[in-house]
């Protein structure tokens, strides 16, 4: 595995524990005061982090070949997780 594959799989795998970590923290909030926004907020980062995971796990499986349809599924997921965090931020004021 070359320098860069590895520099990519240390970055997937910290993005991946830092929004399981939001995701662990808006759930309990969630199940502590029942607020939709904690719902809202735990959707959005299970996005953002299935599509991290989604799409360094499918770069690996087709060696790196169609990028551009990785890389925009990956952004078209994580758009999405974003804007469910956007929508707990809003709905909650």
């Amino acid at each position: 595995m070359q320098t860069i594959e590895l520099l990519y799989v240390a970055f997937s795998l910290t993005l991946t524990a830092a929004g399981l970590s939001m995701v662990g923290f808006a759930i309990r909030a969630y199940n502590r005061t029942s607020r939709r926004a904690m719902f809202h907020l735990s959707v959005g980062f299970s996005l953002i982090v299935a599509a991290a995971i989604a799409t360094t796990v499918s770069a690996f499986l087709t060696e790196f070949e169609r990028t551009r349809t990785l890389l925009s599924v990956n952004y078209l997921i994580t758009t999405v997780g974003y804007l469910f965090v956007i929508y707990s931020i809003a709905a909650d004021q």
